[in-house]
C-alpha cells in the first residue's frame, strides 16, 4: 500500500509507505535512465556499470545494474570477505599456515595456466601471504587454499560464501566456486558487487590496504597488480580486476579525491585497456560532476511510523545512529527529488530509543538513488488498556475494509 504527503507518514497494515515532498533545493526535473537527462548526457561503452558514493551508497550512475552477469576473478572480493569475516571472528589468524593440496595445485597453481602465486604443491603458506596472493596476483591456488583451510573443502567454503552474501544483502549473486573460474550458475550483478566493495572497504580497514599494494613476490616470482587504476593519478588504491572469455574484462575499483570516495564497477568490456578507460571516465566524471548535500541534519525528524498499543500513536524517526543524511548531487542539478520512508507497519509498542525502524528511500528522477537505514528518536512505553483495545479496534476495521477492497 503507497500513500504519500509531504514530510509525513500514511500506514499500510503490512508495509507503510510515506511520500515526502520533492525537496526544496531541487527544482522537479528530468527522468533517469543510464543516458538520459539525470547523467547530463554521459555515456559508457561497458555492458553493465554502476558508480556509487562510498559513505552513503548513493548511486551516481548505473547501467544494467541488475543483470545477472559472470564474475569472473571478481568473485574473489567475496572470497576475500569470508576470510576477512573468518578473522575478525577470531576463529583463524594471519599468521596461521595452510596446505597446498594437490588439488589447490593442479587447479590454481603453475599446471593450471591460469592466475597463480605458483605456491608449490604440499607447502605451507601463512594466511596473510594467502591472502595477499589472491587480492594482489589474482591466485587461483591461493582461493582454492584458503577454502580448503577454512572449510576443509571447496564446497563448504562456497556454502560459507552463499551465507555471508545473504547476510551483507547480496539477494542476487550466487558462488559456485571460489576463484571465480567459469561455471553457468556464478552469477553476480554489478550493484551488488558495488555494495560488496563498499562493506569491505568500511568494515576491513586494515585489510583492504592490500588491494593498493603494486605488486606481491611469492616463490621468487614477483608479480604486478593487474588493476589499471593503481598507475593512474586519479587517487585510486584498489579494488579487483576479473577476466574470462564469458565474462570479458571486468573492474572494481575505488578512489578518493579531497575526501569524497567513490566506487566504480565495469564489466563485460572488450579489452584490459577499454575496462581501465571506462572506470576512469566513471570517477573522473564523478568526482567533478556531484556534490554533497545535507537532506537531513544530525536527529532531524525525517517522519513517523505509526505504533501499534503505545503510549502514543507514533513515534519520530531520524538517521541510524543519529547521523545526518546526506546525498551526493549533480552540480547545478535539476532532477526532481523524492524520499519515501518504507517499514513493515503498525510497528508494535514498546519501542527503544535507535531501534532500528525502516529504510528511508530516495529517487532522483526514476532512479533510487539511496537506501538508508532509520531509527526511532524516542523510546515508546507500552499504552494503558484503553488504548491498547483502540489500536485493535482500528486495524480489525482497517483489516476489514482491506479484506473488501482486495476483492474488487
Amino acid at each position: 500500500m503507497e500513500q504519500g504527503v509531504p514530510r509525513r507518514a500514511l500506514f499500510g497494515a503490512i508495509t507503510a509507505v510515506a511520500l515526502l515532498a520533492a525537496l526544496p533545493a531541487f527544482a522537479a526535473g528530468g527522468m533517469a535512465t543510464a543516458t538520459k537527462k539525470e547523467d547530463g548526457g554521459f555515456q559508457t561503452g561497458a555492458p553493465t556499470a554502476i558508480l556509487i558514493e562510498a559513505a552513503t551508497g548513493t548511486v551516481l550512475y548505473d547501467k544494467n545494474a541488475d543483470e545477472l552477469v559472470a564474475p569472473a576473478s571478481l568473485a574473489k572480493l567475496m572470497t576475500a570477505e569470508v576470510v576477512f569475516n573468518e578473522l575478525k571472528e577470531g576463529n583463524i589468524k594471519l599468521e596461521d599456515q595452510f596446505n597446498i593440496s594437490v588439488n589447490a595445485w593442479r587447479k590454481g597453481g603453475a599446471p593450471s595456466g591460469g592466475s597463480t602465486m605458483f605456491a608449490i604443491l604440499h607447502s605451507k603458506v601463512s594466511i596473510a601471504d594467502l591472502i595477499q596472493g589472491v587480492i594482489i596476483q589474482s591466485a587461483n591456488d591461493g582461493c582454492i587454499a584458503l577454502a580448503e583451510g577454512i572449510a576443509g573443502n571447496e564446497n563448504d567454503f562456497v556454502r560459507m560464501m552463499n551465507s555471508r552474501a545473504r547476510e551483507l544483502g547480496l539477494s542476487k549473486s550466487n558462488f559456485t566456486n571460489p576463484t571465480g573460474l567459469p561455471d553457468p550458475d556464478q552469477r553476480v550483478t554489478v550493484r551488488e558487487l558495488a555494495k560488496l566493495a563498499q562493506h569491505i572497504i568500511r568494515t576491513y580497514p586494515e585489510y583492504y590496504r592490500w588491494y593498493g599494494e603494486r605488486e606481491f613476490t611469492w616463490n621468487k616470482i614477483r608479480q604486478q597488480n593487474r588493476n589499471p587504476l593503481l598507475a593512474m593519478s586519479i587517487g585510486a588504491d584498489g579494488m579487483k580486476t576479473g577476466f574470462t572469455k564469458e565474462a570479458g574484462y571486468g573492474l572494481v575499483g575505488s578512489a578518493v579525491k579531497d575526501g569524497l570516495r567513490l566506487i566504480v564497477v565495469v564489466n563485460g568490456t572488450k579489452s584490459d585497456k577499454e575496462r581501465g578507460d571506462e572506470a576512469k571516465r566513471l570517477l573522473d566524471w564523478g568526482f567533478s560532476g556531484f556534490e554533497s548535500r545535507i537532506l537531513f541534519a544530525e536527529n532531524q525528524t525525517v517522519g513517523y511510523a505509526k505504533l501499534f498499543g503505545g503510549s502514543q500513536g507514533s513515534v519520530p524517526l531520524i538517521g541510524a545512529d543519529q547521523k545526518a543524511i546526506r546525498l551526493m548531487i549533480p552540480r547545478n542539478a535539476t532532477d526532481r527529488i523524492i524520499a519515501r520512508i518504507v517499514y513493515r507497519g503498525p510497528v508494535l509498542a514498546p519501542v527503544e530509543k535507535g531501534q532500528k525502524i525502516g529504510v528511508l528511500k530516495i529517487w532522483r528522477g526514476e532512479r533510487i538513488a539511496l537506501e538508508t537505514p532509520l531509527e526511532a528518536a524516542e523510546s515508546v512505553e507500552t499504552g494503558s488498556m484503553h488504548r491498547r483495545a483502540f489500536d485493535a479496534a482500528t486495524e480489525w476495521v482497517g483489516g476489514l475494509l482491506r479484506s473488501g477492497v482486495k476483492k474488487l
